[in-house]
């Protein structure tokens, strides 16, 4: 097989993601209660034999930049690693990054060194698990100049995504980024008899639409970049090519969530707690890679929990009732409190006996959730500290808020930012 370089986007400012992107960026947003997104597509590499991985950052990199250091460690013989490269102000550039091809048009000095025969580009914020030895097979086997990972798409999502058409071998024939009319989508539709063909059953899943993972020869990457200033690849470099170089199509019809705003995020994460889950964090010998982080069992005293996830270290009071939630590493709660369908980030560490003594002399809070607190269709992000008697369920039923200052409300999902302080009695 030839040798891959993957690439990893890390992702713009994540506006439809805030305030989860307040300090953070996308790839490091916390999911199942003890991974990151960027947890995702660097599996996946590893798991596909792919290990000489650049991750490229721009926004509130940090906490990206500590995950990937903390986690992800070869030995010296192996030849692998994740590489994070920071946007950076250069010579021949003093902005930041202007699209996803742009971004990887400043790296490919660092990706071009290493010779490899293709490049696999990636997003650093979607949900799914592939075999990208599969994706090169086909791209070799069709001779392709550029391979786009597509999945079938129904009309609503289709507004959202680059759709294409293909010929009967796979070839792209026509692509347009986020289709908005009538018109144009049905220019793009696709006949369902050219997904029967390949296995997939579509029913109104009729447009072929980008996953945003690309596979390039190298020396076609090289070129593309290099003879056009098109700063993305959906909106300019697919549209410019697909007449001048051999485009094909990767059809990949399993579970694939584009984490792109709060309402897809909550979802993803209430879902992981049915019984059979679309997607299983545990896979049989492809399981997600994280940082381990050696914490104790969680302790669970009188605790009703039913369809959940609980992650390590955890301390759940006595009388308390979590159904369908997802709750983090280290998360504190106290007796008698109720959780539905939300997600609790946890925290990056225990308050120690002093602080919590400080916290009491102080009237505030400690970390977690404080005794006969009632969350319901929330996020509550990291180091956040919930009172007593707090009610968090949008009894008015609001679509989207930004009117207070210690939440907003997106998707009808209160989202609780983190280190965020709601003393006793709070109601939203």
């Amino acid at each position: 097989m030839p040798k891959v370089s993957c690439v990893i986007l890390g992702g713009g400012r994540g506006t439809r993601l805030y305030p989860l992107t307040k300090s953070r960026s996308k790839p490091a947003v916390p999911i199942a209660g003890k991974y990151r997104l960027i947890d995702i597509p660097i599996s996946n590499c590893l798991h596909s034999g792919m290990n000489r991985i650049f991750v490229l950052t721009q926004f509130n990199s940090v906490s990206l930049h500590r995950h990937i250091t903390r986690t992800y460690h070869f030995d010296g013989f192996s030849g692998g690693f994740v590489e994070v490269l920071a946007a950076q102000q250069t010579i021949q550039h003093d902005t930041w990054y202007q699209g996803t091809a742009d971004a990887v048009r400043r790296n490919m000095l660092y990706i071009s060194e290493l010779r490899d025969d293709l490049v696999l580009i990636l997003s650093g914020d979607q949900l799914y698990r592939m075999d990208f030895q599969e994706m090169v097979a086909a791209h070799l086997q069709s001779n392709a100049d550029v391979t786009i990972a597509t999945l079938p798409l129904a009309e609503a999502e289709a507004r959202s995504c680059g759709i294409m058409r293909a010929d009967a071998h796979g070839r792209v024939t026509d692509f347009v980024e986020k289709p908005k009319t009538r018109e144009a989508l049905e220019r793009i539709r696709t006949d369902p008899s050219w997904f029967l063909a390949r296995g997939s059953e579509v029913g109104e899943r009729v447009y072929l639409g980008s996953m945003g993972i690309y596979l390039f020869r190298r020396s076609t990457l090289e070129q593309m970049l290099s003879s056009s200033e098109a700063t993305d690849f959906g909106k300019e470099i697919f549209p410019q090519s697909i007449e001048s170089h051999r485009v094909q199509t990767y059809l990949f019809d399993s579970y694939w969530e584009d984490i792109g705003t709060i309402g897809a995020f909550h979802k993803a994460n209430i879902d992981l707690t049915r019984e059979a889950p679309p997607f299983d964090f545990m896979f049989g010998d492809h399981p997600v890679y994280t940082r381990p982080r050696y914490l104790p069992c969680s302790r669970l005293s009188g605790v009703m929990a039913r369809d959940s996830l609980i992650a390590d270290g955890c301390v759940l009071g006595r009388g308390s009732v979590v159904e369908n939630s997802v709750i983090g590493v280290r998360a504190q709660i106290a007796e008698n409190v109720t959780i539905r369908n939300s997600y609790l980030m946890g925290a990056d560490s225990y308050e120690s006996a002093a602080q919590i003594l400080h916290n009491e002399r102080e009237g505030r809070p400690c970390i977690g959730v404080g005794a006969g607190s009632v969350i319901e269709n929330a996020i509550i992000d990291k180091h956040a500290r919930i009172g007593r008697d707090v009610r968090i369920q949008n009894a008015a039923g609001l679509v989207n808020s930004d009117d207070h200052p210690d939440f907003v409300i997106r998707d009808k999902i209160v989202v609780i930012p983190r280190h965020t302080v709601l003393r006793d009695g709070t109601i939203i």
